[in-house]
């Protein structure tokens, strides 16, 4: 099956354009977040989404964990899926299927041991799709994506093979690295911001590269 790619921290209309002719399936687009790159208004979110062509994915990826909020920042986004980046009680995902029952559902699980395994399993069924990604509550400021680091491989193809929906993989991916972690974990799709940059810039060279490589 064709591994899907998604291209996150679009910083504008025209690398929206540029991620989408490289044959990205779906685009992230970050809002305030409290660390990582990418980060940018809700009105350009909302500005950019609207230009995104028919059958490609603009992922919203929130750090609100509160469901009235997670569901009013998604509709003045006006995107078709939510990243939820951060762990979001149980009652954010009925209140979207409720106030947003069009928006597809992705929560991301920060896989840094065993227990992320259970994590992933315990809300699988409630989404749409999860995103394992390389974060850290540890911290005294939580990293919520974007870090640049791979984790252990081993335990995302756990979670891949222990769930019932659609599985995306980030975290340090690159064009160097996506064809073993394919080949690792088998996820639906992988998903990366840092890999395809140059001083915060979408390079594409680097994007068209990681598309070979993705096969």
């Amino acid at each position: 099956m064709l591994t899907r790619v998604k291209i996150c921290c679009m910083a504008s209309v025209e690398e929206a354009r540029q991620a989408v002719s490289q044959g990205a399936s779906a685009v992230g687009l970050v809002a305030r977040m409290p660390s990582g790159p990418g980060p940018i208004a809700d009105e350009l979110i909302a500005s950019i989404a609207a230009t995104v062509p028919p059958g490609v994915a603009t992922f919203l990826l929130t750090s609100e964990t509160e469901p009235e909020a997670v569901v009013e920042h998604v509709l003045r986004c006006r995107v078709n899926t939510v990243q939820l980046v951060d762990r979001v009680p149980h009652e954010v995902y009925r209140a979207l299927r409720t106030g947003a029952p069009s928006v597809k559902i992705v929560q991301v699980v920060h896989v840094s041991a065993p227990e992320s395994v259970e994590e992933a399993v315990a809300c699988s069924a409630q989404v749409d799709a999860l995103l394992l990604d390389s974060g850290s509550f540890a911290g005294p400021v939580k990293e919520l994506g974007g870090t640049g680091r791979v984790h252990d491989w081993s335990l995302s193809r756990r979670i891949v093979d222990s769930v019932p929906c659609p599985v995306y993989l980030a975290g340090g991916l690159r064009p160097a690295n996506v064809a073993e972690a394919i080949a690792q974990v088998r996820p639906f799709g992988v998903d990366l911001c840092t890999g395809v940059r140059t001083n915060g810039k979408l390079d594409l060279e680097k994007l068209r590269e990681f598309m070979r490589a993705v096969g």
